[in-house]
């Protein structure tokens, strides 16, 4: 019995001593920084001079920037008209691919390759499609007898652009985890409501929509966070005009910090969007997590 304790005594340690590197990282790298950063919100600091205490000044003032108010409407936009129609279009895609006649490794592939291309050279690449003079966009509204555009111009057409590029490129990785939610669906399912007299349409609502939960909860949160956190096709291709019609919360952030030197001001700014960040991954530890598996009764 003591060699027992002393051997569960010992494998509880080295489980520590695995853990402890992650830890660690976890600590440096991200615990420590998220606490600096709310230490400076309350602070007047520049990075060329001492940290002054000044309180909630910070976040009061926050509330009268028009310009930060403007961005996070311009997120708020971007997430819904983003995430919604990502989603879908990738469940349809999912469907069609979970099929004998479009399941092939190529089909995959090409709806799947502009995930892992980089958002930057992707942001480039449809900057060239939307020039005035050149884009392939403007030529084929040409072709068809209609007005050219000022694709990432015009106030009006500027949000619509990136976003139309951000559903082009996000939709491979919802089509992935909502495909392999389709297949992890007993087929037992579908023959049981097919000898029940159900149709296609009714199959689709009282079996794969309910089983597909999980998947569907999971993509909802990490697209609502990764909307939150946008940025790089903003910087590239509008800079976050024209007239911040296109720029986000992370944009200000940014300049704030990066071209005002207003390190203060900038880390009150990424305070709120922490508390937003936060309360969607309270949301999916609440529901996510009680979300039962399908043999469960």
């Amino acid at each position: 019995m003591r060699l027992l304790w002393k051997k569960s005594v010992f494998t509880d340690r080295s489980g520590y001593l695995f853990i402890l590197p992650f830890y660690l990282l976890f600590i440096y790298f991200l615990l420590i920084p998220i606490l600096e950063v709310v230490f400076y919100s309350l602070t007047d600091y520049n990075m060329f001079s001492g940290k002054k205490f000044i309180g909630l000044h910070n976040f009061s003032e926050l509330w009268q920037d028009k310009v930060f108010i403007k961005s996070m409407k311009n997120t708020i936009v971007y997430l819904i008209f983003t995430l919604i129609p990502t989603m879908s279009i990738g469940l349809l895609c999912a469907i069609f691919l979970n099929t004998k006649l479009f399941n092939t490794s190529w089909a995959r592939a090409f709806i799947f390759m502009p995930h892992i291309v980089s958002m930057v050279s992707v942001s480039m690449v449809w900057m060239w499609l939307y020039d005035p003079t050149f884009g392939i966009f403007n030529r084929i509204l040409s072709t068809l007898g209609f007005d050219t555009l000022q694709w990432l111009v015009d106030p009006k057409t500027a949000m619509p652009s990136v976003i139309i590029m951000s559903i082009w490129k996000g939709i491979g990785y919802n089509m992935i985890i909502f495909l392999a939610g389709l297949q992890g669906i007993p087929r037992d399912y579908y023959e049981a409501a097919e000898v029940d007299g159900a149709n296609k349409v009714k199959q689709f609502i009282h079996i794969t929509v309910p089983l597909l939960a999980p998947a569907t909860f999971f993509l909802f949160v990490t697209g609502v966070i990764n909307s939150f956190n946008v940025f790089e096709q903003i910087n590239v291709m509008t800079s976050g005009g024209p007239v911040n019609s296109t720029t986000t919360m992370v944009h200000q952030i940014y300049l704030r910090a990066f071209s005002e030197f207003k390190m203060g001001y900038a880390s009150a700014q990424s305070v709120i969007l922490l508390c937003g960040v936060m309360f969607i991954t309270i949301i999916n530890y609440r529901f996510g997590g009680s979300r039962k598996k399908y043999g469960d009764e």
